[in-house]
């Protein structure tokens, strides 16, 4: 939806394009903004000193947010054996075996996220790849979604555990929670989600790493960050 109109505007005006805030004053800026009739979801956009065109240089990871993304996360289990009652006591919302496999591939997506135990990737790389890759739902190690403890990925997906890595042109956008948030928990998502993206920086990588940062909501203008690490332009 194009964000136009005198209701942007004004809140454009709001914003200080010449400054660089601190996520503290940004989160609390977040309240003025958020002036949808839902609770708009707060995100944050990193530009990275990467050359994505080099797979040396790419960048993905996980982070647990400590106050989680305000976002209700269903996940299907695919997995067999005693992790099947596992994944039930840990909240999944849909759990199978060869079964599930052929549920997914007849077009059952009622999920957010698919957690697969390794014994089952084999059967789900075949017929599952091109439904789930393109969507960004294949179990991946990278993200946390293929493991033996089924368990800890359930609850960790649960809890508010997220994925980040950079897009094509070298940027990372992720979401921290939502404007209904206390400021302090969007500051402490941010700083959460800022160490590990930190923590995945790529050896090859050189110069600056984290060139700009913004937060943003779902339908306001975008707030400049200033970064401890030295954002640069």
């Amino acid at each position: 939806m194009p964000k136009h109109g005198k209701r942007y505007a004004a809140l454009v005006g709001k914003v200080d394009r010449d400054k660089q805030y601190t996520i503290d004053e940004a989160a609390a800026l977040v309240k003025e903004l958020a002036t949808a009739k839902f609770d708009e979801t707060v995100e944050v956009h990193f530009r990275l000193g990467i050359d994505p065109r080099k797979s040396d240089q790419n960048v993905r990871g996980t982070v647990a947010l400590p106050h989680g993304t305000g976002r209700t996360v269903r996940v299907a289990v695919i997995t067999k054996g005693d992790n099947l009652a596992a994944a039930q006591a840990a909240g999944a919302d849909t759990v199978g075996s060869d079964e599930l496999i052929e549920r997914i591939a007849g077009g059952f997506m009622d999920f957010d996220a698919v957690v697969a135990t390794p014994d089952m990737m084999a059967a789900i790389g075949q017929k599952l790849a091109r439904l789930l890759g393109p969507r960004g739902l294949l179990p991946n190690p990278k993200s946390g979604t293929v493991g033996p403890d089924v368990t800890g990925m359930v609850r960790g997906l649960k809890a508010g555990r997220i994925e980040f890595r950079n897009d094509k042109t070298g940027v990372v956008h992720a979401p921290i929670g939502k404007a209904s948030f206390d400021p302090a928990n969007l500051s402490a998502n941010f700083g959460a989600l800022l160490s590990a993206l930190e923590g995945a920086k790529p050896g090859s990588a050189k110069g600056v790493f984290l060139r700009s940062a913004y937060l943003t909501t779902t339908m306001g203008p975008s707030i400049p960050l200033t970064l401890s690490s030295g954002a640069s332009a």
